[in-house]
């Protein structure tokens, strides 16, 4: 279909500061549009009219708010360039510890798919990536191979599950790429292709992108640079002016050709999203008619927005500038005014800052014409261009700095985690230690205490190992790192340590709590010389309906208090956040050590993949995989013991490792990331080792 049709009519300019809402649980966001800017109009509207095909486009300043948009609802499809949503779900899941991004990923011959990438042409089978690598393939190589790598850790349907709950229910991917026998949606893979979205959508993501909302702050940092490493310079990219930046996806197949990304130039960052469908050219030249008109639209724009922005920093300022010398001026004058206007710095020029503009002038006694012209400038003084006022420079200059003491030859070395613990492991004696008894959160290492309480049973009773665990629609649903047991498989006690230990299960950690937690109640309540022989019926009744899960933690925590660990609380038996969920360097080497003791255990955590069957119901079998996710087992010398990361406790690990004789325990919480706690506990052992060894006789 042409779009060769007389467009509607464009309307006045109207600032749409306000972000789009977030959608509720529903995953429903409002679809009213924003009022399109004239000027805008002028310019995209008619080189929309010359194409031939299907286009969406959505465009806005995020500064100030200024706003274009053509058939923005309408879904359209995507090609490549629902790597993006696929991009922003790896770091959520990472976000929450279900998937590491430093994971190590195997390219098998079968992995290996057609199209755009450097994978299938370039490298052999067996060689290895990790998470994070392969997403910066898919963004910045558009690689297929690498998409359906990411795909395979993170799950087709959670990628659609996530853009719902962000308020952009029509951004899917169908399936993986060339594979469309794995499609979750054959009917939208018949229409769509690969994925589908709106400009609309689209645009929302980039917005929320920029204001650091969709993950955390260092994560919405790491896919800008993907996005930045970009290849693609055939669409939006192509016909920009030096000094703006980019940081975008695009994707094309025959048919279709699309573009969207954040650019930064001058006066602000501003999103642009150009969709193209049913075109009549086809061809795979970079100048066919969809990468032009994404290119146009974008060049278009970019002038627009960019308009004398240099000029603008020298000269008068008034209602409807933008930038960051706007940015500046509201900053000194929340400043200079009191009381304070309170202007939010957007960098916008609207009403509000003309106002506190006059009353400045007014202040000052200078003409109240709410411009600011060299003498408004010359009474500001030094503008405040950050968010804490910057001191003259003689003030700078003289200052003499202090100095800490000489750096001590004997001292550990420099770590980035919050607090870590070294001990003797045969003996648990702590040898060195920061923060040792600091309450923290601890994330996965939790299922330490998980495991020691189920092989403490089994220590008792070895039939305990063989035992059936069924796995209930809970445990199944259970977010964050996963055994991938489903609801209604069955496996043995001994086998699903290893999908607790090895992946950090914590769906294995609940099916476990929920197995045996009642036996445990009524362990303790048999044997408890203080209970109270005469409670009542109803304290009897209560307990009989209490939650295994709950009877399990409260296990965990009898046990604690047995080993000493007076500065832990298990509030779950997996580790996700909550509130009260603490523990310590300290205690967490007392409780590896407790653990160690028993045989299982070490063996267990020492193990680097294990494979198992799953029994389904109706008689099928499945067969899982689990590695390890310590890293530190790939070097000879270290043995155990368990890995742990999320948003608070940052990324933990608990460790053993033995060299020429001296066996140690390293704990380290709140390492500032997944590699970094690997580098603070080999730091941390190679500083011990050494002290160790100057101790002894020559």
């Amino acid at each position: 279909m042409s779009n060769r049709t007389r467009l509607l009519p464009v309307f006045l300019l109207a600032v749409w500061n306000a972000p789009p809402a977030l959608a509720d649980d529903a995953g429903a966001a409002s679809a009213a549009a924003p009022t399109n800017s004239r000027q805008l109009g002028r310019l995209i509207e008619p080189l929309i009219a010359g194409h031939r095909g299907e286009v969406a486009v959505a465009i806005k300043h995020l500064a100030t708010g200024e706003y274009f948009e053509y058939q923005g609802d309408k879904p359209m499809p995507t090609a490549s360039l629902i790597k993006f949503p696929v991009m922003i779900e790896a770091y959520r899941q990472a976000d929450t510890g279900r998937v590491d991004l430093d994971d190590e990923i195997v390219l098998e011959e079968g992995d290996k798919v057609p199209g755009s990438g450097v994978l299938t042409p370039h490298f052999s089978p067996g060689v290895k990536l990790s998470l994070r690598d392969a997403i910066r393939l898919m963004i910045a190589y558009s690689d297929n191979t690498a998409t359906n790598l990411v795909l395979d850790r993170i799950g087709l349907k959670a990628v659609g599950d996530t853009m719902t709950k962000l308020g952009c229910p029509q951004t899917r991917i169908h399936a993986k790429v060339f594979r469309r026998d794995t499609s979750i949606d054959p009917d939208r893979s018949r229409e769509f292709g690969l994925g589908s979205t709106t400009a609309r959508e689209t645009l929302r993501l980039y917005q929320q992108l920029h204001a650091q909302a969709l993950v955390n702050r260092a994560a919405s940092q790491a896919m800008l640079k993907h996005l930045r490493a970009c290849q693609d310079d055939t669409k939006l990219a192509a016909d920009l002016k030096s000094g703006v930046r980019i940081a975008h996806k695009g994707g094309a197949v025959t048919r279709v050709r699309c573009d969207a990304g954040l650019l930064t130039g001058g006066s602000g960052a501003y999103v642009i999203c150009v969709f193209t469908a049913a075109n009549e050219d086809r061809r795979w030249q970079d100048d066919n008619a969809g990468n032009r008109l994404c290119a146009k639209i974008a060049a278009a724009t970019v002038r627009h927005f960019e308009r004398n922005t240099a000029q603008q920093a020298a000269s008068d300022l008034e209602v409807g500038a933008n930038g960051r010398i706007v940015e500046d001026l509201q900053r000194t004058l929340n400043t200079r005014l009191r009381p304070g206007p309170e202007l939010s710095v957007d960098g916008a020029f609207g009403p509000n800052t003309k106002a506190a503009v006059e009353k400045f002038q007014r202040q000052e006694k200078l003409p109240e014409n709410g411009v600011v012209n060299s003498a408004t400038w010359q009474a500001l003084g030094a503008l405040i261009t950050a968010d804490e006022p910057v001191p003259p420079p003689q003030e700078i200059n003289g200052r003499k700095l202090p100095l800490t003491a000489p750096l001590a030859l004997d001292s550990p070395p420099d770590v980035t985690c919050r607090a870590y613990a070294i001990a003797d492991a045969r003996t648990g004696e702590l040898l060195w230690s920061k923060d040792v008894d600091r309450r923290l959160a601890f994330a996965s290492t939790t299922k330490i205490m998980t495991a020691h309480v189920v092989l403490e049973l089994a220590r008792k009773d070895p039939s305990v190992m063989d035992e059936i665990v069924t796995f209930s629609e809970r445990a199944d649903r259970t977010v964050g790192s996963t055994s991938g047991v489903r609801a209604g498989e069955k496996l043995a006690v001994k086998e699903l340590l290893y999908g607790l230990l090895l992946p950090s299960g914590n769906d294995a950690a609940v099916a476990l709590a929920e197995h045996f937690g009642d036996r445990l109640a009524q362990k303790n309540s048999s044997t408890d010389e203080d209970a109270d022989e005469d409670a009542d019926a109803d304290e009897d009744a209560d307990e009989d309906a209490a939650d295994p899960l709950d009877l399990f933690v409260a296990e965990m925590n009898r046990l604690a208090k047995s080993l000493g660990m007076t500065k832990t609380n298990y509030s779950n038996p997996h580790g996700l956040s909550e509130s009260d969920h603490l523990s310590s360097a300290g205690d967490l080497v007392k409780l590896a050590q407790a653990a160690r003791k028993n045989p299982a255990f070490a063996r267990y955590v020492a193990t680097r993949v294990r494979g198992a069957t799953v029994n389904g119901a109706g008689g099928y079998t499945r067969n899982l995989v689990w590695k390890n996710t310590n890293r530190l087992l790939s070097q000879s010398g270290f043995t155990g013991v368990k890995t742990g990361t999320t948003s608070a406790a940052g990324a933990c690990l608990v460790s053993t490792g033995e060299r020429e004789g001296v066996s140690l325990i390293v704990v380290v919480l709140g390492s500032s990331s997944s590699a970094a706690r690997y580098v603070d506990s080999r730091n941390l052992y190679r500083w011990a080792w050494n002290q160790q060894a100057a101790k002894k006789p020559n």
